[in-house]
């Protein structure tokens, strides 16, 4: 074939992109216009019916040289785009998007606020272990004026014979050391079921990684007046994170704050791999508070320091970590969590690197 030739065929191939690239938009704006028809009439977009028949249009009218099921799947997705152009692009965001609310969501804990551009630090043991355990804790973090208390009174474990928390009896730990030190609780709830009890002695619901997409527990979280605290999860794509917290607000909860707190990949130097590129869009993308969890993002007292840091660099709302009185003898996650001393130390260098102002 000669370069005239080769060069005359394009010339057609041309022509035909720009013919078809005027039908698809024909019959997009005709699309269009069927769905505000439909819309003004009450009915639904989508019909299964119309849609079969015109597949079996395309199978019965096709002459090749592409095979019916290749061409069936083309217009399937062209189907699917014009039902998208038939949506209200408002009606399309979600109640958690910017396109919703354009202005910050402050979330009003007992006086403490995050998500009003102020650095907020949420601290705890991993496990309620004891009255005397949370309440040292509880009184380092007073004398750094902090009030925003975490614990595990259900612990969600990988092995059924770790320690799964006192349940109940770590709850009312937690109600007792936040109303004598004038604290706010945080404490993961697992099961739907429990939210009404644990609402009694809690603050702020947090929703852990591994119950991101339990929808039974967001939903039940959703219709609660309580803030919530919801994790992505081990391997969640930000869609889905911010999806999932989709769940809550849709049944009437704005008070959500989402937590960063390391995804899974390949990498095994740290417990998880922290994705701080996931701040920047998810403050971007969402109107909700976004914290760091820079203890089970690194799971390395070692390394909490710098995600802090980095954490607060980057435009996170708040940082959590974790605080034991003698981590040796945590029944969980010993090698993350600091003692006393270090939580001091990492509280002052914090300060005077300048990305933590109390």
């Amino acid at each position: 074939m000669s370069n005239e030739q080769l060069e005359a065929l394009r010339e057609q191939l041309d022509e035909v992109n720009m013919e078809l690239l005027k039908l698809v938009n024909q019959r997009g704006r005709i699309a269009q216009e069927i769905g505000q028809v439909k819309s003004k009439a009450g009915q639904k977009r989508f019909d299964p019916v119309r849609e079969r028949k015109m597949l079996d249009m395309i199978a019965e009218n096709n002459e090749g040289p592409f095979s019916t099921s290749t061409l069936q799947h083309l217009f399937k997705q062209i189907f699917q785009l014009s039902l998208e152009l038939q949506e209200d692009d408002n009606r399309k965001a979600l109640l958690v998007s910017r396109k919703k609310k354009a202005e910050d969501t402050i979330i009003d804990l007992k006086g403490e606020k995050v998500g009003d551009g102020s650095q907020k630090m949420i601290i705890g043991p991993c496990s309620v272990e004891s009255y005397e355990q949370v309440y040292e804790v509880a009184s380092a973090m007073k004398e750094q004026g902090m009030r925003l208390l975490r614990g595990g009174a259900f612990k969600p474990r990988t092995s059924p014979y770790d320690f799964q928390g006192l349940g109940l009896e770590g709850l009312e730990i937690l109600r007792r050391v936040a109303d004598e030190l004038d604290m706010v609780v945080i404490s993961e709830v697992m099961n739907p079921q429990d939210i009404e009890m644990a609402t009694e002695y809690i603050d702020v619901i947090q929703i852990g990684a591994r119950n991101m997409q339990n929808f039974d527990l967001l939903r039940e979280s959703g219709a609660s007046d309580k803030p919530v605290l919801l994790k992505r999860g081990l391997s969640a794509t930000i869609d889905e994170f911010t999806k999932a917290a989709e769940y809550i607000i849709a049944k009437g909860n704005e008070n959500i704050m989402l937590c960063e707190r390391g995804i899974r990949t390949y990498e095994k130097a740290t417990r998880n791999t922290l994705d701080i590129s996931a701040v920047p869009i998810l403050k971007q993308e969402t109107h909700l508070p976004v914290l760091v969890d820079v203890t089970h993002s690194t799971g390395r007292r070692d390394l909490l320091l710098p995600a802090a840091k980095a954490a607060f660099a980057i435009g996170a709302d708040a940082v959590m970590a974790e605080v034991h009185p003698d981590p040796a003898v945590a029944l969980s996650d010993s090698a993350q969590q600091m003692d006393i001393p270090q939580f001091n130390e990492f509280v002052e260098s914090l300060r005077q690197s300048g990305l933590y102002k109390l």
